[in-house]
């Protein structure tokens, strides 16, 4: 089966690489040089903190299983992070549309730097305020940077349609080729130089105190409402009353928590989903073609975004409804394919299956990266961007929590079919978004030509 593992990643490598030499100037958009440097700049920034965060991952629940601790110590720890993050996420997304986006940034770096420093210690207590560091670092992650770099694009005047460019070369980047160099880089620390499980960590704290260096030595701040007669509960008005009132920012939200939730179930299942008989599957090469597979759809969206059609909105609805097959599989899969009895051995015709399916479901993950950023920033209003974006991820994070706390109490493939369940309504609801946006695209070019009517019968009028 060693083949199997080298010809899945050798022909996604084969494709991707035949994808981004095939691209034409249709697929190129031209630029500037001014906007290349600013997008050069963020991409090296977001690289950054995209590997001092992909360095931790692999060995985050090994490092606290060498420390003794159980299943159950540790889960309660995961959940720490995404309570967190619930928790406090909202209120550091506010502070940076309030305070400046890049001091948000830096926020960033040093509470992920003080979380790594934590995985020292094997005391309960000290590990737990390491997830809760965690948890906040990763709203902002998902939310200050984004918000920096659509603000600082717009107002140095680039053409909005570039933004895409930046949003799917970050994907390919930060969560492709960076993630895999992480995990090889991990592992080389780990295991071949035998620097310990802690290694990696003070690794991502390096990575991530250079990318502070660059912010603070090349970014200029932005703000979303800088006014000082909003506080903090004012901001969380604006940004809930934004959500009530426009409902393309409601479905989007919704969207954005399906697809995100189940992602993150994902992570938790396929190790199990792959080998439910102690089979022996090389989880870091897996790993690394998931990864790839993330690459392919960011290479996909990177056409899919240049081009005036189809709209993001159009074609994400085929996304959702493949990621929905794919996450289907396993349950599939366990009435059509004769279960293994065999303890040990290499991976199952049935885990063959389902690895290529869920290699799919990682593209469309790829795709979904940029989709969703682009999204995002034609919808959710510059003044509560951050907030907003942090809002939405309190349904997420309330959803990851109940997974974990529960993830013994049901069968597998009943949690497949769930997040299958899921994606299919985040695709229905992305028919929806794709009807109110043309809806009010239909009501504004009409309210602008009844503009340009009147403007030109005025003279006559006179």
């Amino acid at each position: 089966m060693e083949a199997f593992y080298w010809l899945l990643f050798g022909g996604l490598a084969a494709v991707v690489a035949a994808l981004e030499m095939s691209k034409t100037n249709r697929d190129r958009a031209a630029t500037s040089s001014a906007f290349n440097s600013f997008k050069n700049n963020y991409l090296l920034v977001y690289s950054l903190m995209m590997a001092g965060d992909w360095l931790q991952g692999p060995y985050v629940y090994y490092l606290y299983s060498q420390y003794g601790y159980g299943k159950g110590d540790i889960g309660r720890l995961f959940i720490a992070g995404f309570g967190s993050s619930m928790l406090f996420g909202t209120i550091v997304g506010s502070l940076a549309d309030k305070q400046g986006r890049k001091r948000a940034s830096v926020t960033y770096c040093i509470t992920y730097i003080l979380s790594c420093i934590t995985k020292h210690s094997p005391q309960y207590k000290v590990l737990m305020l390491g997830r809760i560091l965690g948890g906040i670092a990763t709203s902002l992650l998902f939310s200050a940077f984004e918000s920096w770099l659509v603000a600082e694009h717009n107002k140095r005047g680039f053409e909005p349609q570039w933004l895409s460019i930046t949003f799917s070369k970050a994907i390919f980047l930060g969560n492709g080729l960076v993630a895999i160099i992480a995990g090889l880089f991990a592992n080389l620390l780990t295991d071949n130089l035998g620097f310990g499980p802690v290694a990696p960590f003070d690794a991502a704290a390096c990575f991530l105190a250079i990318g502070m260096a660059v912010i603070l030595s090349t970014w200029t701040e932005n703000y979303g409402d800088p006014s000082e007669s909003k506080n903090l509960v004012t901001q969380f008005k604006v940004a809930a009353s934004a959500i009530s009132s426009d409902t393309k920012i409601a479905l989007l939200g919704a969207i954005q928590s399906l697809f995100e939730g189940s992602m993150y179930t994902f992570v938790f299942l396929w190790t199990p989903a792959l080998s439910p008989n102690d089979e022996d599957i090389p989880h870091g090469f897996i790993f690394a073609t998931f990864m790839l597979s993330s690459m392919l759809g960011s290479s996909i969206a990177s056409r899919l975004l240049s081009r005036a059609a189809p709209k993001v909105e159009s074609y994400m609805q085929l996304v959702f409804a493949i990621s929905a097959v794919t996450l289907l599989l396993p349950v599939i899969t366990s009435f059509l394919v004769a279960p293994s009895t065999v303890k040990g051995g290499s991976i199952s015709f049935g885990g063959c299956i389902q690895l290529f399916g869920f290699c799919t479901f990682e593209a469309c993950v790829g795709i979904f990266w940029p989709s969703i950023m682009k999204m995002r920033s034609q919808y959710i209003p510059e003044e509560a961007r951050s907030t907003i974006m942090n809002f939405f991820r309190i349904p997420l994070n309330i959803f990851v929590c109940v997974v974990l706390y529960n993830v013994n109490a049901f069968p597998m493939t009943v949690m497949f079919a769930m997040c299958s369940v899921f994606l299919f309504l985040a695709s229905i609801l992305q028919r929806r978004l794709m009807i109110v946006a043309e809806s009010h695209r239909s009501k504004s070019e009409d309210w602008t030509s009844l503009k340009e009517r009147d403007a030109e019968a005025e003279p006559l009028n006179i």
